[in-house]
């Protein structure tokens, strides 16, 4: 793996020169807040975009006769199903994603889903008395909430007087979520008077009112809509793309011949101790926290390559010059909450990419975050051979703070 100079990147300017460890506290993450080294491996969403939708899971059009009136179970067909999400990954399990769900659920006041679910995806009975003759919409709906959010992140900022301070930015990640409120179930018919823009509406609209189906006189039960057989065939075909998508987001990265890295070769430290981060000799292993010695030979050595910068946030690869990989999270575990990090054939992959947050100029601190994921780097515990995993909030308790130190 040729790693060549770059001089166009040379003046991202990475300060190695050793500072005081900050003392391992979190601050509430606003936008233009102070926050601290501690806060450096740690991010917290904010959210950007909301919009609720009610919307109906399930439907039947039910026709009742004089003599059919009174309690009866009616078998309502799926029209979608709606599954909580947060993000590219598209599960809920780490902290980030549970906050994210809990900011959205107080920014709007509903009670939103805020654990992984689904609506169901089968068909479920709805029991109804029915009081009156008629044509009836049998549902069960829910508000389907969605949007985008993006992350706040520690890193140096500078200040009009030319002073550098510690804040929370807006990170370099944004994604989408879906939630969904409590689930109602009910009966309507075209003459009710209900809501606009309701749960109730909804199952309205997919009766039809007006349409020669709804008007006719029927037998007891069963009536088909066509409104309602092409809304569900419609969010069938929305939710195949959609999982299309999520299935090919992430290809086999593209293998390259070399990289821009710069000249400066790093330790990535644990910040006042001996342990940092050593590459694996083995494909199957991960990168661990160990002591460097004579028998490190160069895993602990690390470059920065393809190096860019935008708003005070470094992007880059991490070159290893032990065993020539390039960090990464392994794709077929990247959605996982503490997946470890390990090393691979560098190539054009953005979970080979990383974002690098900064402490102020004098300190070398940094926090480390995974370009895919969006998770920080951080390690369980301070042990020999511990492994550096991927937090989607980051280590709250300052761990994943580390330091880059020249060598």
């Amino acid at each position: 793996m040729a790693c060549a100079a770059s001089a166009a990147v040379a003046t991202v300017g990475l300060a190695v020169s050793p500072a005081a460890a900050a003392p391992a506290t979190t601050t509430q993450a606003e936008p233009g807040g102070a926050c601290t080294a501690a806060d450096l491996g740690t991010r917290h969403p904010y959210i950007k975009s909301s919009e609720v939708t009610p919307t109906i899971t399930h439907f039947k059009g039910w026709y009742v006769t004089e003599g059919s009136t009174g309690t009866q179970s009616v078998n309502t067909s799926v029209q979608t199903t709606i599954s909580v999400s947060v993000g590219l990954t598209g599960n809920v399990e780490g902290s980030f994603e549970f906050e994210t769900l809990g900011k959205v659920g107080a920014s709007l006041g509903l009670n939103v889903q805020v654990n992984y679910t689904s609506t169901s995806s089968t068909s479920t009975s709805v029991t109804w008395n029915f009081r009156n003759p008629g044509y009836y919409g049998l549902y069960k709906g829910t508000k389907k909430v969605t949007g985008t959010y993006g992350s706040l992140n520690c890193n140096r900022v500078q200040q009009g007087d030319g002073s550098w301070a510690l804040k929370w930015i807006e990170g370099a990640d944004t994604g989408s979520y879906t939630t969904f409120t409590t689930l109602e179930e009910g009966a309507v018919r075209c003459e009710d008077k209900v809501p606009a823009n309701s749960i109730m509406r909804k199952a309205q609209d997919l009766l039809d009112c007006g349409s020669a189906t709804a008007t006719a006189k029927h037998p007891a039960g069963p009536v088909p809509s066509a409104k309602a057989a092409k809304a569900g065939h419609e969010a069938e075909k929305a939710a195949k793309a959609e999982k299309s998508v999520k299935a090919t987001g992430s290809p086999a990265p593209a293998t390259r011949a070399a990289l821009d890295c710069q000249p400066a070769v790093y330790k990535i430290d644990v910040p006042g101790k001996p342990l940092n981060w050593s590459a694996p000799l083995l494909a199957n292993d991960g990168i661990r926290l160990r002591e460097s010695n004579w028998t490190s030979a160069h895993l602990d050595n690390w470059r920065l390559c393809n190096v860019t910068e935008r708003n005070g946030v470094i992007e880059a690869s991490l070159w290893n010059w032990g065993n020539g990989g390039c960090a990464t999270v392994p794709a077929d575990i990247a959605n996982q909450e503490q997946a470890y990090l390990t090393t691979a054939t560098c190539g054009e992959d953005d979970l080979q990419r990383f974002y690098i947050y900064r402490d102020v100029p004098g300190s070398s601190k940094i926090g480390v975050q995974n370009k895919y994921t969006g998770f920080m780097m951080g390690h369980d515990r301070y042990a020999d051979g511990e492994l550096i995993r991927q937090y989607s909030s980051g280590r709250q308790d300052g761990t994943g703070t580390y330091t880059l130190t020249g060598v």
